[in-house]
């Protein structure tokens, strides 16, 4: 059952299939907490990989934080969750820090970023532990595994 549509827009040259962001969403859509807050009807998501300059502006723009991050979600409206910016040159520095394949980086971003368009966070202890516990398992569903203490 498709519960999400996944639009991914490459604005930098990055070797990473569409088709994989797209299975790391759908999958994470799966994840029967993330399921129950999408909903119904099916639901669209963008995502877009871009560089830090384009993080930094949107981050300065829309959050008032004049750095590059590596992933913003940007709330949507009706049946679009949202928006997704995923820095690749973050992805790229966080893959060779944690000792894994810069996919799996992507990944993880993604879903990161879809669970906050979900309105998961972590601005407390409690949250941040149960935004690692549902990431890592919306990364299971799509045999994605991340380096020790990734999370």
């Amino acid at each position: 059952m498709t519960l999400i549509e996944v639009e991914v827009v490459k604005a930098v040259a990055a070797p990473v299939r569409p088709a994989f962001i797209k299975k790391v969403v759908a999958r994470a859509a799966t994840l029967p907490e993330v399921a129950a807050r999408i909903g119904e009807p099916v639901r669209s998501i963008a995502v877009r990989i871009t560089d830090a300059d384009e993080l930094r502006r949107l981050n300065r723009t829309y959050a008032g934080e004049d750095h590059a991050t590596d992933v913003l979600s940007f709330a949507g409206e009706g049946d679009h969750l949202g928006d997704l910016a995923i820095s690749w040159p973050a992805v790229l520095k966080q893959a060779r820090e944690h000792r894994h394949p810069a996919e799996s980086e992507l990944a993880l971003l993604c879903v990161h970023g879809l669970l906050h368009l979900l309105g998961w966070d972590h601005a407390t202890a409690a949250q941040n532990r149960e935004l690692s516990r549902l990431t890592v398992a919306a990364l299971d569903l799509s045999g994605v595994k991340l380096a020790a203490r990734r999370l």
